[in-house]
């Protein structure tokens, strides 16, 4: 199929049946029961695993090849490095993380947004920066978050979603200020 074609394709399954469809028709190993965005899979999405209840939020790039390879010649001609890209279950990757050729993300891993992944990731842990590096742990993450954050039995469905949330305004708090260097 023509490389246009298969991208029309492949947006028009975006719009009609969601990123995970997407994804699966690219070539990509999707399990189940997740949730992927406008992501990026690169030229390679073959080299792509991602296990169940996986979150990708918009803007992600999975990479499957190093292309500074291109400067790289000699005799016997261009070079090529490609490495596959494999995602456990139980992971979310924040909106715009980029995730590096030959990374492995071990299961219950949070990635922030914006991280540069340039290394495998173990299971449980929460990893941000450029380049990312662990900044948590993820059992004390989910604690905290059973412990203190709303849950389904918590909200209002009989009202429309931005009711919703305007009527929990007062549940939320904002963010201490930066400290000054």
């Amino acid at each position: 199929m023509h490389p246009r074609l298969k991208n029309l394709v492949a947006k028009y399954l975006y719009y009609t049946k969601g990123g995970v469809s997407r994804a699966r028709y690219l070539g990509a190993k999707v399990g189940s029961n997740c949730r992927i965005s406008n992501i990026n899979l690169g030229t390679e999405p073959f080299l792509i695993s991602i296990g169940n209840n996986v979150t990708i939020t918009e803007g992600v790039i999975l990479l499957t090849h190093d292309g500074s390879t291109w400067l790289i010649r000699d005799n016997k001609g261009r070079r090529y490095k490609y490495a596959r890209v494999t995602i456990g279950n139980n992971v979310f990757i924040g909106v715009g993380a980029i995730i590096m050729p030959g990374v492995n993300i071990q299961d219950n891993v949070v990635i922030g947004a914006g991280a540069v992944v340039t290394k495998s990731v173990p299971a449980n842990v929460i990893v941000a920066g450029n380049p990312a590096k662990i900044i948590g742990d993820f059992n004390k993450y989910k604690e905290t978050a059973l412990n203190s954050f709303l849950s389904d039995a918590d909200l209002d469905r009989g009202v429309e979603f931005k009711t919703r949330i305007e009527a929990l305004e007062d549940y939320f708090e904002m963010k201490e200020y930066l400290a000054r260097s």
